[in-house]
């Protein structure tokens, strides 16, 4: 070999060891340096936020990507990867860390596809929801870490079992045509949530989120809402109801998507179990309360999956390399899934913003709202629809469009003000509901046998 030829070599030898040491399993101070080490290398498109605590103090971080970190610019949609809430269930959480670094250095290569990506999308990584978790299943390791070690937070609660149960109250509010979004959260929510819940919950309040995923392990499968069955007359064993969502179609696609895009998820033969096109409707595999997806579904604007990504809920980390190689076009695709539908701004005749407009699509029995600034974004397969805004104070108006299979079809309203307000129509006596009483309507969950969600 040439003399000139070894030193440049070594350099890519090294390169190669490097990249390959960075395939890792990460600690807590490990996976904040991580995240603070993508921040310092793309300065100018990122952004590191705490949304809270944990149990046990750590913070539950966030790293941003946007061409304008921290600010939410009008028509932009906010999407979100959450990771390892369940804290043994760990590949999301070394995922959602090398997707970073990926962003990061393509970002900075000149990729286009990732250029584009992060001009037109406000994109929100949390890699780890139960950090306290994940220290206990971390001190025993992947080879001897134990099926449920790690599993629950500090207090010993199942997170993905935490959220309050808006399911058991859009089931009952339906049979008497109540509201089917934003459906209101119990007087005493607060406490009966953990600290990551809350925060969580706070996030999303305060966020106009359009599409998310969580990511779990234990199985390999894109699972889909509902989680909760509806059909509530089996008490004690594993339940297998389908329930869809008014979505269902779209939800199909959505977990496709990421499917498809994945190295063998899509081929359904995984982890014992066979999952056609590798997609599960929740409800449908098992039924499950309180879960984190069905409340982004029935409390906010935001539609999110999860993803079960591996058997071993701990790989070891010579897989995590093959993993990483398996998933990095399906986490990629699945944020792409944002642009799809309609978009556009709900605005006054000053055109003003009108922020809590409600957009209908006649024949899907869920409807969504414009956030801060008046605008919208309604994920929708391709198609022809019938599309209404109204706002309280406001002339509601109605508009047909039809939706390609590309970009997302902009549609805005301007609301006219409604002059004449007629009084509110009283109830008749023994017609409200809330969910106070409902509550108490809620049926025990099934316990759980096999891979947990």
């Amino acid at each position: 070999m040439a003399r000139w030829l070894r030193p440049l070599v070594g350099a890519l030898l090294l390169l190669e060891v490097a990249a390959a040491l960075s395939f890792l399993h990460h600690r807590y101070e490990e996976m904040v340096q991580a995240l603070f080490r993508v921040q310092s290398q793309c300065p100018y498109v990122t952004r590191i936020y705490s949304i809270g605590r944990s149990v046990e103090g750590r913070h539950l971080y966030v790293l941003e990507f946007s061409d304008y970190p921290g600010i939410h610019e009008p028509l932009e949609p906010e999407f979100k990867y959450v990771g390892n809430m369940h804290g043994n269930e760990v590949l999301g959480r070394e995922l959602l860390l090398q997707l970073s670094e990926f962003l990061c250095e393509e970002y900075r290569r000149g990729n286009e596809r990732i250029t584009r990506l992060i001009h037109d999308t406000r994109i929100h990584i949390m890699p780890s929801m139960n950090p306290d978790g994940y220290e206990v299943a971390a001190k025993q390791g992947p080879d001897s870490n134990g099926y449920l070690t790690g599993r629950n937070n500090a207090n010993g609660v199942d997170l993905n079992r935490n959220f309050p149960d808006l399911n058991t109250f859009m089931y009952y509010s339906g049979e008497i045509s109540g509201p089917n979004h934003h459906i209101p959260l119990p007087d005493n929510w607060k406490s009966q949530v953990e600290p990551e819940t809350l925060a969580v919950i706070q996030w999303i309040s305060s966020y106009n989120f359009v599409l998310s995923a969580n990511l779990h392990g234990g199985a390999v499968v894109a699972n889909y809402p509902y989680d909760k069955s509806q059909d509530q007359r089996f008490r004690n064993h594993r339940r297998t109801v389908n329930t869809p969502t008014p979505d269902d179609k779209l939800f199909q696609k959505l977990a496709k998507t990421y499917s498809y895009a994945h190295g063998w998820m899509h081929r359904g033969w995984n982890c014992g179990d066979y999952f056609a096109d590798g997609i599960t409707n929740g409800a449908s595999w098992y039924s499950l309360s309180k879960g984190m997806q069905d409340f982004n579904y029935l409390y906010t604007n935001c539609f999110e999956i999860t993803l079960e990504l591996s058997c071993n809920k701990f790989p070891p980390e010579e897989d995590l390399e093959r993993q990483w190689m398996a998933n990095r076009e399906a986490l990629v695709a699945f944020i792409e899934e944002v642009h799809q539908g309609i978009k556009g701004m709900v605005s006054d005749e000053n055109n003003n913003g009108i922020a809590g407009a409600v957009i209908s699509v006649q024949g899907i029995s869920h409807d969504i709202t414009s956030g801060d600034m008046g605008d919208y974004f309604r994920l929708l397969l391709p198609g022809t629809y019938t599309v209404t805004a109204s706002a309280e104070g406001y002339q509601p108006q109605t508009v047909t469009t039809t939706v390609g299979p590309a970009a997302p079809s902009l549609v805005h309203f301007q609301l006219k003000q409604d002059v004449v307000r007629k009084p509110p129509e009283r109830k008749a006596s023994g017609t409200r509901t809330n969910n106070k009483a409902l509550q108490k309507k809620v049926v025990p969950r099934a316990t759980r046998r096999g891979a947990q969600r």
